[in-house]
C-alpha cells in the first residue's frame, strides 16, 4: 500500500474513532487499536483464511468478562487490530476508486465488533447488534 493511501485511510479512521461510542472511546484507552495493511500469513493459515482482505480486523486478548484477578496465567496484552487492505477493498466500487462513506462504516463496524469481543460478545451477538 503507498505512503498517501495509509495516510488518508488513517485519517479516515481518526474520524471514525472521534465519532464512537464513549464506553468504546474508553475501552480503547485501555486496549490499544493498531492499524496495519493487511494480516500477517501464520495469522490467515490459523484462520483458515485463504485471501487477506477477508480478515478486517481482529481482537487478541482476554475478554474482560474471562479475566480472572487470581489466576496465574500470563497473556499477551489484550489489542485490537484492524486492516487496510481488506477495509478498502471492502469499500471499493466497480470503477475501482473506494467510496468513502461505504469504507467509514466499514471501519466503525469492524472497531465495534472487535471490541464487543473486548467486551466478551459472540459472534452471534455482534451479529444481532448490526455488528457481524
Amino acid at each position: 500500500m503507498d505512503k498517501y493511501s495509509r495516510k488518508w485511510f488513517d485519517s479516515i479512521v481518526e474520524q471514525v474513532i472521534e465519532r464512537l461510542p464513549q464506553l468504546v472511546r474508553e475501552a480503547m484507552e485501555q486496549v490499544p487499536l493498531y492499524v496495519e495493511d493487511y494480516p500477517p500469513r501464520k495469522l490467515l493459515r490459523q484462520m483458515g483464511i485463504r485471501d487477506r482482505r477477508q480478515l478486517w480486523g481482529l481482537f487478541t486478548g482476554v475478554p474482560v468478562n474471562a479475566k480472572h484477578f487470581d489466576s496465574l496465567t500470563v497473556n499477551l496484552p489484550d489489542r485490537v487490530t484492524i486492516y487496510r487492505e481488506g477495509l478498502m477493498w471492502s469499500a471499493m466500487r466497480p470503477d475501482g476508486y473506494v467510496d468513502e462513506q461505504l469504507l467509514k462504516k466499514q471501519i466503525r463496524v469492524t472497531i465495534l465488533h472487535e471490541y464487543g469481543h473486548y467486551y466478551g460478545m459472540t459472534e452471534e451477538e455482534l451479529e444481532q447488534y448490526g455488528y457481524g
